[in-house]
């Protein structure tokens, strides 16, 4: 069974999957991933995270709006010339930038669109939102493997996010909840496979940075 994989297997494969089928995801999947999402530890054990999941066309492509405005920012000149990274060559770089912008085209057609949210019990300021983003991570995180672990691709994304007015009037958000994370959930159009990182020998070291 897909979602009998092992906690390392999931760690070590879960590749970031922009291109998804457009194929509905079983109610009962969906659950199941935030219901995963809810297990994550959070602040003081608040447990003020928050999830909706949108399905609704018109939603969608509001928040598919939204996305590609921020794409198209971001991105900018790097999407004719993506250039390259110690650890990520033009040609590996290129495909991931091929990979969010099919995602950016597509978003409104892949099935599900889950959005990371906080609850804060009073009107958010730009300084609470950023002190509460240590709370949510872990839950997207949870998320994601969950979804390897039932055989469904995700990648969280940001810049569908980056007008906070405009998200919490597409999401009909309370002026006491913040949205950190957009999550394009469905049955992956591509092979799941290795994660490539940096060495180990290069992010970590014991007891002080330098010896």
């Amino acid at each position: 069974m897909t979602d009998e994989i092992g906690l390392f297997d999931a760690l070590y494969h879960c590749r970031a999957m922009r291109r998804l089928d457009t194929r509905e995801v079983p109610e009962e999947l969906l659950v199941k991933l935030v219901d995963a999402a809810n297990q994550a530890p959070s602040g003081s054990n608040m447990q003020n995270s928050r999830w909706i999941v949108v399905r609704d066309p018109g939603v969608k492509q509001k928040l598919a709006d939204l996305n590609r405005k921020g794409v198209e920012a971001y991105l900018g000149p790097q999407i004719e010339n993506p250039g390259s990274l110690p650890h990520q060559p033009e040609a590996k770089r290129k495909r991931m930038l091929d990979s969010v912008l099919w995602q950016m085209e597509h978003m409104h057609e892949i099935p599900a669109l889950i959005i990371a949210c906080m609850e804060f019990g009073q009107k958010v300021t730009p300084a609470m939102a950023g002190s509460g983003s240590g709370s949510i991570w872990p839950g997207i995180q949870n998320l994601l493997l969950a979804a390897r672990g039932l055989g469904l691709g995700a990648a969280p994304t940001t810049l569908g996010l980056t007008d906070p007015a405009a998200v919490a009037e597409t999401l009909k958000l309370p002026e006491t909840m913040a949205a950190y994370c957009l999550i394009p959930v469905g049955y992956p159009l591509g092979r799941f496979g290795p994660v490539t990182r940096k060495p180990i020998g290069e992010v970590m070291r014991f007891d002080t940075w330098e010896g």
